[in-house]
């Protein structure tokens, strides 16, 4: 099948990249020409895992190409994927000028029928207007208009694609939804469902799960946050619900707090249209505000550490972006924390093995960058982990207690043991969990 993708962001290039995995000819359309040049010579412009090796064979075996002319991307194609940004605006609606933007241009060039797919995370009743806005210049027997939410977790966005848990599908039309289930059966050989709907009830369902997500991580941060008021452990309390089939174990890992690309603008997407409709969704609000809460709550425990001043004091931060197997920054709770101590007096020297670029581009000479992690602990007083990298999991800790001024961590993501911290005579303040306590820690 011959597939368009409009946008090579992170939904566009993974999309584009895994329909041409699967025999399809794939042109990706980009306004960037700087980044359509690097696609063009084989580089790919995010990091994903297991994304590079794809992209470069489909290149190479001439099913994926790349171009900045719409009408050269979308001539023969039998699909339009519009995967384009949709930022949230300062009401936190979703903006959705570049998606209807590019549908009136495509109304303007279609000459034959198109299926035309909403691949982007988009409001109730978007469909409804991106119909319109075709409808403006094309007829309406030229195109069908499909909603077509992804279910991608960056980190693990190509395995997803190939052997998705379910694929959804909002249209009502008959035609294309022939031509939807032609394209994705390559991808639910083993069973898994293709899940046809309505365009409204397609669109909700990717807000809904998300959502619902964020609920699950937020409420268990709450529970670890009253885990230490009164003494219990939420690795064990955390044990004891997820085994429970009916809440499941996935999702229930206290931190400090979701970021990314999806969960925040999401949960606030589906919080304006909930307003906009007469309706206030007050889990969802409660959710918001707990999680803006707990991406900076590992402040005050390094706070009281230090009597209260935090001035002179330098701190290495394992960790940038918002979760481990990802370059993405968005939201990432690393920079709320670097913000805080920035504004305590502190100075920060981080490591992230992804995510350093896209920090630099943004906070610039704010915090110092190291080659490695060991590197980032030299002269700093404790260490913070923001960001559960595996490579984090594991590491020398003699060389960490001996680099630091101190043996003191203040862990974000509870990476480990505390027997083991305990062992290694290490302070350790994690979330969730009791102190661990080194034997002497000089706070002067």
């Amino acid at each position: 099948m011959n597939i368009a993708v409009v946008g090579t962001g992170y939904v566009g290039l993974v999309t584009g990249t895994c329909f041409a995995e699967t025999g399809n000819h794939v042109v990706c359309v980009d306004i960037d020409a700087a980044k359509v040049n690097k696609m063009k010579n084989g580089q790919v412009p995010i990091y994903e895992p297991h994304l590079d090796v794809l992209f470069e064979r489909n290149i190479r075996q001439g099913r994926l190409h790349f171009t900045t002319e719409l009408k050269e991307a979308i001539d023969k194609a039998q699909v339009i994927f519009l995967a384009l940004p949709t930022p949230p605006g300062e009401d936190g609606s979703a903006d959705l000028q570049y998606v209807l933007g590019v549908a009136a241009d495509l109304g303007k060039i279609i000459t034959d029928y198109k299926v035309i797919v909403d691949k982007s995370t988009v409001p109730v009743g978007t469909a409804e207007k991106v119909h319109a806005a075709l409808a403006q210049h094309a007829s309406e027997d030229l195109f069908d208009v499909v909603s077509n939410p992804e279910f991608l977790r960056e980190g693990f966005a190509v395995d997803d694609f190939l052997k998705p848990d379910r694929v959804v599908v909002g249209t009502s039309s008959d035609r294309a939804r022939k031509v939807m289930e032609d394209l994705y059966k390559p991808f639910v050989r083993q069973g898994n469902p293709i899940i046809f709907m309505d365009e409204r009830s397609a669109e909700l369902t990717k807000y809904a799960a998300n959502a619902f997500l964020a609920t699950k991580i937020t409420f268990m941060n709450e529970i670890a946050n009253f885990c230490e008021l009164v003494g219990a452990d939420v690795d064990k309390v955390r044990i004891g619900v997820g085994s429970d089939s009916r809440i499941g174990k996935r999702f229930l890992f206290p931190g400090i707090g979701y970021g990314g690309s999806c969960f925040p603008k999401d949960v606030q997407a589906l919080a304006k249209s909930g307003a906009d409709a007469g309706y206030e969704f007050q889990i969802i609000r409660s959710v918001m505000e707990v999680n803006e809460r707990q991406k900076t709550s590992i402040v005050p425990k390094i706070k009281d550490y230090y009597g209260g001043d935090l001035k002179g004091r330098h701190f290495a931060l394992w960790g940038l972006a918002f979760k481990p197997d990802t370059d993405d920054i968005r939201e990432a709770p690393a920079l709320y924390l670097i913000d805080a101590l920035v504004a305590a007096g502190a100075t920060v020297s981080a490591f992230d093995p992804e995510a350093m670029e896209n920090v630099k581009k943004l906070k610039g000479d704010k915090i110092a960058y190291a080659h490695d992690e060991y590197e980032a602990l030299k002269g700093a007083d404790a260490l913070i982990i923001a960001t559960e990298w595996a490579e984090f999991r594991t590491p020398d800790f003699q060389r960490v207690g001996s680099t630091l001024k101190e043996k003191v961590i203040f862990d974000g993501r509870n990476l480990y043991d505390l027997d083991l911290m305990e062992e290694q005579g290490f302070t350790y303040l994690s979330v969730g969990r009791n102190t661990v306590n080194a034997p002497v820690a000089a706070k002067a």
